[in-house]
């Protein structure tokens, strides 16, 4: 056979060994604010095409808490300073932004692809009318880089009650079983005396209900007092499984007072 003819044996569309597909691409999803004359009516969101930490999907949880929040943004949001921890595409923290809070501190795990895609929806939504910050953190990590930002030079020797969070939002963290003490300590050391953190999950892993539910005993060891707010009930994330679709259904809210 000469070298231009090409054989046609074998499966000439087969993957090399050691092939590795690329990544999905990032995807896009729409939220629809429910208050009426809300500009922007619409929110556009980008997604991370995939990822290990779950960045990559728009949870029932992250729409009820921006709902919420929208709902309630003159009490809980406006003039605030609003810290959210494991953001994700960060809706809650867009409408946090849009609703005038003080200033906005949009954080997940310091993945560049999840930080860059919070950046992204931060740097593409219509009239956030208020400062913002996205940064990587891990839970649990120094406290300063939170309040004061990653210039050091711009912190104090200790951190100061009124430079603290007015609210901290938690949006489907709390299946993190191992990381609740962390997160706890987190909240407890960044927010203010006045201030509340916002909880709200569903129980995906409807077989790790009570360890979810844990997170909201857990947090009196941190003089936090748990005070819930609603369950509703909608169309649960995943189909799989139909015997536990009425409890993955679910979405709890909470908040976590502090006890002064």
């Amino acid at each position: 056979m000469s070298d231009d003819e090409i054989s046609l044996e074998g499966d000439l569309f087969q993957e090399p060994e050691n092939y590795t597909k690329p990544p999905p691409e990032p995807h896009f999803a729409h939220y629809d604010r429910k208050i009426e004359g809300a500009e922007p009516k619409t929110i556009d969101l980008r997604l991370v095409g995939s990822s290990p930490l779950w960045g990559h999907l728009l949870w029932n949880a992250g729409i009820y808490t921006a709902d919420y929040l929208d709902k309630h943004a003159q009490t809980l949001v406006t003039g605030k300073k609003v810290l959210e921890l494991g953001a994700a595409a960060a809706l809650p923290s867009l409408v946090c932004a849009v609703n005038g809070a003080k200033e906005v501190v949009s954080t997940d795990y310091p993945d560049p692809d999840l930080v860059s895609n919070i950046q992204y929806n931060f740097d593409h939504c219509k009239d956030t009318n208020s400062p913002w910050r996205v940064q990587g953190y891990i839970w649990g990590d120094q406290f300063k880089p939170l309040i004061y930002g990653t210039d050091e030079s711009t912190w104090k020797e200790e951190i100061a009650e009124e430079d603290k969070f007015d609210l901290i939002i938690l949006s489907d963290l709390v299946f993190n079983h191992t990381e609740h003490l962390k997160l706890l300590e987190t909240c407890r050391r960044c927010l203010k005396s006045t201030g509340r953190c916002l909880v709200v999950f569903s129980p995906h892993r409807a077989w790790l209900l009570e360890k979810d539910l844990e997170f909201f005993e857990t947090c009196k060891d941190f003089d936090f007092e748990a005070e819930k707010i609603d369950l509703v009930n909608w169309k649960p994330m995943f189909e799989e499984d139909e015997e536990t679709a009425d409890i993955r259904a679910r979405v709890y809210s909470f908040f976590l007072n502090p006890k002064f």
